[in-house]
């Protein structure tokens, strides 16, 4: 990997565990903005823009939407400190400090479970960003219009133009990261600022034709108002988390590479409370104004730019957000199972082949088809928080309640049965049956959508699964103790 942070293996470090890109940082250099960058990339994408938007259409009062996004937004600031400081003061990714936790042949348990979720993420996000990309080749070139209707020319699901905008992001994302690290952290200091900038002309053009009294906060009617509201409010906090839930778990593959852990701290209070609040705000103003503008609500930021009489803005706003989805699907989606699919076998995959794994694998799943059905986005979302709650739950309790914060960086990567690591031929059952539990019991609201509540429980499922892989984790160490 081509960085400017070098990784030291050392001769007591087992080949099966190691090679340059799991071994821990000589020199960790990201300070505060490379970290708040990050956060504007994974925020500042057309999900997060319709993810904010959708907040403020629950029947909430503006007022009870933004508690319900501060006090969303300030739980992942608080875990993703959480995940950060193991990684940031051994300097190893996420998978390698799961071998505390996990044993050091266990960790693949949630490195896989890890990166087949990114790798999911990774074809849909994709295909969002090709999305884009095609409005601003219809603009352009408007006798491609036939290529972009399935029925006429497609294949698998997807239109003609559609295969060829996928399998050019496709590229110029493997391109990005192949070059390594460095660039891709130069990259998303680029995104995140990118897209704030579109943002704010856009809301500029839009109250320039609507008039500043036209903003209304409120982009659906009020339905719910006291105690009444307190479950959508507390729906609208588990949409908050689980949207972050993925990033957050493996936010430790890029707080490693923080200078300090001040530093990763500071960060991300930038790039989470302050920047997503910033950001759902211009989200709103936007939308609203699309109303007395364009005759009607849209909640799609390339949608809304393909309305703008100007191609030059259509181009400009469109290859943005495009870019910007870019920035997030490297960040949160490549990076992710790059480490995850490397640690399963070192010698064999390295960093560079791990995320080509995730890559070819975005294609098989046809994304596409997964977008277009919005019963299985709405069962993958509750899935996903029922398997990386417990992940999580697990680590944490693992590292600040049984080992209270102590990592022996060396036998991270030692097979050796003496190993504080090893445990049981190198897989902790404690953490292995806490992770199963867990998951299992969070995703009976989730299979179960017809029982007593259970569509209500079913958002909470990340919350379910994390509570139980924490509680059934720390007790079983403590018996095993």
């Amino acid at each position: 990997m081509t960085d400017t942070a070098q990784q030291v293996v050392k001769p007591v470090h087992h080949p099966r565990l190691t090679n340059a890109d799991l071994a821990p940082l000589e020199k960790q250099t990201w300070g505060s903005y490379n970290i708040f960058a990050f956060w504007m990339s994974d925020v500042h994408s057309v999900g997060g823009y319709v993810t904010a938007g959708s907040l403020f259409m629950l029947g909430l009062s503006s007022w009870q939407v933004l508690v319900s996004l501060l006090i969303g937004i300030g739980i992942v600031y608080l875990f993703c400190n959480l995940v950060a400081k193991p990684s940031q003061a051994a300097g190893v990714p996420y998978p390698v400090i799961c071998r505390s936790v996990f044993g050091v042949l266990g960790a693949n348990i949630p490195a896989v479970i890890r990166g087949l979720i990114a790798v999911a993420w990774y074809g849909i996000q994709t295909y969002l960003a090709s999305a884009a990309l095609d409005v601003v080749l219809l603009k352009l070139f408007p006798g491609l219009m036939p290529y972009a209707d399935v029925s006429q020319h497609g294949f698998l699901g997807l239109s003609l133009l559609g295969w060829f905008s996928f399998a050019l992001l496709w590229v110029l994302q493997a391109a990005v990261f192949w070059t390594g690290m460095e660039t891709i952290r130069r990259f998303i200091d680029f995104c995140g600022p990118a897209v704030y900038v579109v943002m704010f002309l856009l809301t500029g053009y839009l109250i320039a034709k609507a008039g500043w009294g036209a903003i209304d906060f409120s982009l659906g009617d009020v339905r719910y108002s006291g105690f009444d509201a307190l479950p959508v409010m507390l729906g609208a906090i588990a949409l908050v988390v689980s949207y972050f839930s993925g990033p957050m778990l493996n936010f430790g593959d890029f707080s490693r590479y923080g200078r300090s852990f001040k530093a990763v701290k500071r960060g991300n209070l930038l790039g989470l409370p302050v920047n997503f609040l910033l950001f759902a705000i211009l989200v709103v103003v936007t939308s609203s104004l699309t109303i007395p503008v364009f005759g009607e609500l849209i909640t799609d930021p390339v949608a809304t730019v393909a309305r703008i009489d100007s191609t030059f803005a259509i181009v400009l706003g469109a290859l943005t957000f495009s870019i910007a989805t870019v920035g997030i699907n490297i960040v949160a989606n490549f990076i992710s199972p790059a480490f995850d699919f490397s640690n399963v076998s070192p010698q064999r995959i390295s960093w560079r082949a791990g995320g080509m794994i995730a890559a070819i694998g975005s294609v098989l799943i046809t994304p596409w088809n997964l977008y277009n059905n919005p019963e299985v986005i709405h069962y993958t979302l509750e899935t996903l928080g029922a398997f990386i709650g417990p992940l999580f739950g697990v680590l944490i309790a693992g590292h600040y309640v049984v080992a209270r914060q102590q990592v022996t960086v060396d036998d991270l990567f030692s097979m050796s049965p003496e190993g504080k690591y090893w445990y049981r031929k190198g897989y902790n059952p404690s953490a292995i049956v806490a992770t199963v539990a867990g998951s299992l019991v969070a995703m009976v609201p989730v299979l179960w959508t017809d029982g007593p509540g259970m569509k209500t429980t079913a958002q909470y499922s990340w919350f379910i699964g994390m509570a139980l892989g924490f509680v059934v984790f720390s007790g079983l160490s403590r018996r095993r103790r």
